[in-house]
């Protein structure tokens, strides 16, 4: 058993300034949390071959997922799929974070598209 703690995960900043805790990565998929202070927002971007499925347990804000918003707030769950382009604004009063749940979308040579570059995961 691989049992794995939030308060023992390293944190780490992404380019668009979220604060990511890594629960589990492995070569099929990976959990991780992340915390957006408010008025921050995730880097707008797709898995091109990989869903993703987010769980907002603190916080609330809009999701939007190919062109289409929606507000979220704790205990909602969203399937995004593999193509979609999305990205969680914070546009509330405290830190808001969703958990990621992603099959395989940090394996080696992984293309993650941003709405203005292209990173691979190595």
């Amino acid at each position: 058993m691989n049992l794995q703690s939030l308060d023992r995960a390293e944190p780490f900043t992404t380019k668009d300034g979220s604060t990511i805790r890594e629960l589990h990565h492995t070569p099929a998929q990976s959990l991780a949390e992340a915390a957006l202070e408010p008025g921050q927002a995730t880097e707008r971007h797709y898995h091109g071959r990989t869903e993703e499925i987010y769980f907002v347990t603190k916080g609330s804000g809009e999701l939007e997922v190919d062109g289409e918003t929606q507000r979220v707030r704790p205990g909602d769950a969203i399937l995004i799929p593999p193509g979609a382009w999305h990205t969680l604004e914070n546009d509330g009063r405290r830190a808001a974070h969703p958990l990621y749940l992603l099959a395989a979308v940090l394996a080696r040579g992984h293309v993650l598209k941003l709405s203005h570059s292209t990173s691979i995961c190595s």
